[in-house]
Parts: C-alpha cells; structure tokens; sequence
C-alpha cells in the first residue's frame, strides 16, 4: 500500500557550496538529519574561525529530530555536530572510526558527556524513528566511509556519500556495487549524490597512484621529507607510514589535529605501523635527514599550522634547511589558494625543494568524476535525482549528466539550501523554502556576528578608526575637556598632528555654535560624527570608523 504522507528532503547546507553539509528528512513528525558539517570562512570574513548551518527550521518545533547519521569523517560532514547537538538532543549513527573523529570534536568543545554514540557497521541497518537506514559501503578518502539506503514510508532515498570507484583502494575494501544494483531493481524513489567533481571528465585515479608517487619520491630524495595532508585522510597517512617503513625511515607526527587523527586510527585498527616507525618530534630532529619523514598539517595553508610556522621559521621544533623536500598532497579547498600559495614561497624562500600541484601525482581526489557519477545513477535508477556537495555549478553539470543517461526534465529536481523537496504518492515537487544560510563561529560566540559587524570589521580594516574623547559636567552638560583625538590605523599621530588639532577645532566650533546640552549623548555623538567624518572626508578622502565618548565629571 502506498504511504499517503509527505516525505519532504530539506538541504540545510551543502547544496550550491563546499562545506558545511547537512540534509533534513522530514515524515510526520520525524526528523532524520544527514551530516552536520561546517565550512571555513572566507577571505573577507575577518575573524571567524568557522562557520555551520542555520538550524532554525529544525529547532523551531517542525518535528523532532529522531537521530543523526553521518557518512563519513571529514569536517564538512561532522564539524558543526558539536554546535548540533548542544541545541537538539538525538542519537548520532555512524561508523567507528567515523564516531571516533567526530566524538573528538564533540569533547573538543565540551558538549561530550552526554551524546549518544551508536556505531554501526557498512551492511547494517537500523531503525530511527519511521526510517530504516541502510549502511553500504564506498570509497572516499578517508576509510569507513558509508552511502546510506533509506527506507521511509514515502520510498527509498539513496545517499551517495562522498565517493568514487575505486577498484584497487589502500584497504581493500570496495565500494559494495551488489547493493547499489540491489537498490537499483527496488524502485528507488530519489538518489541524492554527490557533484564534486562533476565537471572532470572520465575517472578519478585510484589512491595507489599516490602511494606509488610518495615511494618514488622518497627512495630518490636524500633529504628530509615533509608531507602536509589534510589529517583525515588516513588513507594518504598509512601510504606515507609504508613507504617510510620500506625505505627505512623514522616518521614523526606534527600538528594536534594530525596526531589525534593518527591516534584515533591506530587505536581503531585503520592505521597500522610497526611499534617503532613513529618517534617523537625531539628524536626525529636528532636523526640523519635521510631517515625522517616529517608527517604534518598545513596543505591549506592555515597560518597556525606546523607547516605554515616551519615556512616563516616560527616552529618550536622543526627548522626547514636546504635539501629539505616538502610534498604537499592536497589540492587547495576552494578560497585557501592564496594561503596555499603564499606557503609555498615561502617554503622555496626557505631553501626547501616543494612538490605540489595536479601534475605531481601527490594527490589525488576522494571524489568520483564525471563517468563515474554516470554510473552511480544507473546502478541505482532512480524516479527522482537531486545533486548535492557542489557549487552551483557543479549541481548545473551534475544534473545535466543526469539528463544524459535517461532521466528526464521532470525528473532532476533542482535546488539550493533551504529548498523543500515534497514527495508524495511516488511523485516530487519542489514545495517552498525554510530559513537557511550561514552561522558564523568567532571564538566563543555562535551567530553573535552578522553582518554589520563584519561590515564594522571591514571598515576598520580598510580605513581604521577614529576616537573623540569629551568630557562634560555632570550637572550642568558643559563641556569640560576636548575632544581628544585618538587614531588607530587612520593617519600616524606624530606626523597628521596638525590634522587632528584641526578636526579637534572643527569639532568645537560647532559644539559652541549648536549649544548642546552634552548630557544628550545620543545628539551630540550625532553631531560629532557627522562633523569628523564630513572634515576627515574632505581632507584624506578616506572614511574611518568615528567612536565618539562622553565622560561625565
């Protein structure tokens, strides 16, 4: 019998960006919610550390959220669960090492103590709420990653994940193709999958390639080797850690985020090295440059990473010499490039040899291209097909493809965050919108900045900021002292001195001729600046920030 409610499938980040992934299904009254990710912020907002989804529609009272099942370990897919689950309580499903990480970045900010873990194994399924979820098995670049099988009263909803074919992966383990085929012949009503690399042609390389690469790389090189890697891809770690092994070099493990991923996986069973190939920074240091391996953060150039500070000569432990070879097995997250770049001039300005690039072999994607997507859509043949994980653009060619191998226009629905997919009795729709966007994270503020603070901080950065200080008489509102005026990233005191004893008297002037009472401060700070900036304006052609102060004495 055909279920007669409405399954809706809301996309609350992730679709028509990178990051912060994160995907509602909604069946009366049940929420099941698909990876909480974040992303990171971009050059020109100044001061954030992260930023996650908007959860309003889930908080708000639309439902209640029956659990959280994340793909895999990345921070776009389980960054922003600690955020999640301080604001909505619910069991959270997901492979070991999976949970592994992400129970690290829960305890990281403390939200821990009472989260319910509940691992699951690729092949499992399991019951949450009115949803039956299904765990199956897919490459990606980090091990335990998982597409799911959803089976909800309105149809089967597929999940991708992050993934790609790859026939011959590090561990052995393949994608599971007999539940995909499986699926396919069990009338699939949606396939949500992953556009990454939906404008690449053909296939993506297998992970050995790197592995291949990095052996090469080391056998011919008679320096110290450095490899930065995003530290979640414990596939790319275990490649460094055999070839080093092979090659008789010692590796030593820089950056807390690297060392706790290496830790987690070791203790999980997904890294292997024998007992005394890892050695602590101080004894790799002491080491010959032919026997070490330095495996460390960085291949984003973030700038308090270890391989940032070794670049400017700032690390604790670890000083780039010539001869030095530093591979960098990553390609730059989309808005890094110029932090990534400007890493690796000053890597060469080191006297370091940097292998980086596409052309290198040092880094391949997690990501399946364009033939490969192909594939994932007809093994699973679905009624209805949703890209997601991507730009814009990327969603443009990935439903494109879509069109390619036999669906039609109907058929591809097409969306960005906050869109409502409503299917119903076998049939979709898009059915609205709800609130969606960014969530900027600044230390231990959640959303205290919007955007007219970072406009502030704009402001400030490009123009500074300007003080007048006055003092007035508490019982009668005269004015006593000042104004004073203080720069900071305006104009050099010492040298426009003459500028601010004229925007002091300009002030002044018109203070007297107005006859404010100083005790209405929100007239007079007006008044002020109005007459700063207009004064400033016309003498440097520049508008800084202008904070009027009234003391009262």
């Amino acid at each position: 019998m055909t279920a007669t409610g409405t399954l809706r499938v809301v996309p609350l980040g992730g679709v028509g960006e990178i990051g912060k992934n994160m995907i509602a299904l909604c069946y009366e009254g049940d929420i099941l919610i698909i990876d909480a990710g974040l992303a990171f912020p971009e050059e020109e907002m100044l001061g954030i550390d992260v930023v996650i989804p908007d959860i309003t529609f889930l908080k708000e009272g639309s439902g209640k959220v029956v659990g959280v099942v994340l793909t895999h370990g990345h921070e776009d897919h389980i960054g922003a669960l600690p955020y999640l689950l301080h604001d909505l309580d619910a069991p959270v499903f997901g492979t070991p090492l999976t949970l592994g990480l992400a129970e690290a970045k829960v305890r990281e900010k403390g939200e821990s103590g009472s989260v319910d873990f509940r691992p699951v194994r690729p092949g499992q399924r399991v019951e949450i709420g009115c949803f039956q979820v299904e765990f199956f098995r897919v490459n990606h670049a980090v091990p335990d990653t998982v597409g799911l099988a959803i089976h909800s009263p309105a149809g089967i909803v597929v999940h991708s994940g992050d993934f790609k074919f790859d026939q011959t992966p590090v561990d052995g383990q393949v994608t599971d193709y007999h539940k995909l085929a499986e699926l396919g012949r069990s009338e699939v009503l949606l396939l949500l999958s992953d556009s990454t690399n939906a404008e690449r042609p053909g296939y993506t390389p297998s992970e050995r390639v790197v592995g291949e690469t990095l052996y090469e790389i080391m056998r011919t090189k008679r320096g110290r080797i450095l490899v930065a890697s995003f530290a979640s891809n414990v596939h790319r770690i275990q490649q460094v850690l055999d070839a080093a092994c092979s090659l008789g070099r010692k590796v030593c493990v820089v950056g807390r985020s690297m060392q706790d991923t290496v830790a987690i996986a070791m203790q999980l069973g997904y890294l292997h090295a024998p007992p005394d190939l890892i050695v602590s920074v101080e004894e790799a240091c002491r080491l010959p440059a032919a026997q070490c391996v330095v495996l460390c953060t960085g291949s984003q150039g973030e700038p308090l990473s270890a391989l940032a500070r070794m670049s400017v000569g700032e690390h604790r432990a670890i000083s780039l010499a010539p001869g030095d070879v530093v591979i960098i097995a990553a390609t730059p997250v989309p808005g890094n490039e110029k932090l990534v770049h400007r890493t690796i001039d000053n890597l060469f300005r080191r006297g370091a040899e940097v292998i980086y690039g596409p052309e290198s072999g040092v880094h391949v994607s997690g990501h399946g291209s364009r033939e490969e997507l192909k594939m994932m859509i007809n093994l699973v043949r679905p009624r209805y097909f949703i890209p997601i994980h991507g730009e814009y653009r990327h969603l443009v060619h990935h439903a494109a493809l879509a069109r390619e191998v036999g669906l039609g226009e109907g058929q591809v629905l097409f969306g960005e965050n906050g869109t409502v997919f409503a299917f119903s009795q076998g049939h979709g729709r898009i059915a609205g919108r709800v609130p969606s966007g960014q969530v900027l994270v600044d230390g231990l503020g959640v959303g205290d900045v919007g955007s007219v603070v970072l406009r502030d901080r704009h402001q400030l950065a490009r123009d500074g900021i300007l003080v007048a200080v006055l003092a007035a008489r508490a019982s009668t509102g005269e004015l006593v002292a000042g104004p004073d005026l203080i720069s900071r990233g305006f104009v050099y005191m010492r040298q426009s001195e003459e500028l601010l004893t004229e925007a002091a008297r300009a002030v002044l002037e018109v203070l007297k001729r107005e006859e404010l009472d100083l005790r209405d401060w929100s007239a007079v700070k007006s008044v002020v600046r109005e007459v700063l900036g207009r004064f400033v304006y016309e003498r440097t052609r520049r508008r800084p920030m202008i904070l009027p102060i009234i003391v009262e004495v």
